[in-house]
């Protein structure tokens, strides 16, 4: 598999957004839950309708993801993510025991290759140069976290990574370069 990088440029989320928005919100959603989350893109794929909401029908604030050795993660879906959904489920055909990013053709999720369609064609719409692809929001995730001050032993432990240096050549940044972070607790 080529090598795939994070976007770095909030502008270039910005163009990816409107282009997907435009096009599919089931894209849109998929790239907001990716860049939001960090979660891959198996794992996205499989979430159904049902695991997303609650016994009242309400999008839930934490999806709730089993592991193979059948722990659970409680993976936070912020604002962003939660408006996405609503905006989706409100205009989308899809019902409760569906997943989420369902294919109209065979009724079963999206396959890997089209999400990475998806994004390559999304960043060739939005006129963005660059190596991306459905890695591509893992990496943003990550990237983004850092930059506004989390801790990388967070990420390296959200990522399952063994040590601290995979991680920062995970999401593109090398340990000589310095920037500020964001630390905003805003209480």
């Amino acid at each position: 598999m080529e090598y795939v990088e994070a976007f770095k440029d909030i502008n270039q989320i910005s163009k990816i957004k409107t282009y997907l928005r435009a096009h599919s919100s089931r894209d849109y959603l998929l790239f907001v839950l990716g860049i939001n989350t960090g979660m891959k893109i198996n794992e996205m794929l499989e979430i159904t309708v049902a695991s997303v909401l609650d016994e009242t029908g309400k999008i839930k604030e934490f999806y709730e993801q089993r592991t193979e050795s059948d722990e659970v993660n409680q993976i936070y879906l912020n604002l962003k993510v939660r408006t996405a959904l609503q905006e989706y489920l409100k205009g989308s055909k899809v019902i409760e025991g569906q997943f989420l990013f369902l294919s109209p053709k065979t009724k079963k999720p999206i396959t890997r290759q089209q999400a990475h369609r998806i994004i390559h064609d999304a960043v060739e719409g939005a006129g963005l140069t660059g190596k991306f692809g459905a890695s591509s929001m893992r990496k943003t995730f990550g990237y983004h976290a850092y930059k506004q001050g989390v801790s990388l032993a967070l990420i390296q432990k959200h990522y399952h990574h063994s040590s601290p240096s995979e991680t920062l050549k995970y999401i593109g940044i090398s340990k000589e370069k310095k920037f500020k972070t964001n630390i905003d607790v805003n209480l």
